[in-house]
């Protein structure tokens, strides 16, 4: 069974080594009909508001996956995944292998769910500096995105990941590694693989960078 995890604060710079963020932008948007990273809501690319939110959540550096469509967002480092056809799996392991020796973690993220808030890559960051080494974000006790994943499962992580499942084989072939961080509070989950989908998030969609000096924004019950 998945642990649920207390949140208890942002997590200090010091501990088991960096975290670092991978957005997944590399698909070609097949039922949206154009690739989603170059989407624009309030004239930001999906590709932009991710990397924004995995940033200003405390990861870094923020790896951008790309594929489909050239997209480049300043500060992020870009790697190109030649094998993106194949799905999400080999986005992932792109991104993982661009990841710097002196990261011991990687928040990972999806460029279709601009929804998500900073505050939820703050806490499963604050998860990992508390011991965990998987993380998964859970709106309303749900698991879903961003995920957190210590270097000491890569290898197996990498293994698994094939076709569009990505790092859900591994997920779900150790439950007992997995702690649930309570996120539903910082946002939503929601994709966007319609255009009525994105008529509507974008209708929902909030600046993708807050201010994250407000410790509350990772633990809500700080008074």
């Amino acid at each position: 069974m998945p642990r649920v995890a207390g949140v208890s604060g942002m997590g200090a710079a010091s501990g088991p080594g960096g975290v670092a963020g991978i957005l997944l932008a590399a698909g070609s948007g097949s039922r949206l009909g154009r690739p989603k990273a170059a989407v624009e809501i309030d004239g930001e690319t999906l590709a932009s508001r991710g990397i924004a939110v995995l940033r200003a959540g405390g990861a870094e550096p923020a790896v951008l996956v790309t594929g489909a469509v050239p997209v480049t967002v300043p500060g992020a480092l870009a790697v190109h995944n030649p094998d993106w056809p194949t799905g999400m799996g080999s986005s992932l392991i792109a991104g993982l292998s661009a990841v710097p020796a002196g990261c011991g973690a990687a928040v990972i993220a999806l460029a279709d769910q601009p929804l998500v808030g900073p505050a939820a890559v703050a806490r499963l960051i604050a998860a990992f500096r508390d011991g965990a080494s998987v993380a998964v974000a859970a709106y309303d006790g749900a698991p879903r995105n961003p995920v957190l994943i210590a270097r000491e499962h890569w290898p197996a992580v990498i293994a698994l990941a094939t076709g569009d499942a990505g790092a859900r084989p591994f997920l779900r072939a150790h439950p007992e590694l997995v702690t649930l961080v309570e996120c539903g509070d910082t946002g939503r989950p929601d994709d966007i693989d319609t255009e009525a989908d994105l008529a509507r998030i974008a209708g929902l969609a909030s600046p993708a960078s807050p201010d994250l000096a407000n410790p509350d924004l990772a633990n809500p019950q700080r008074p």
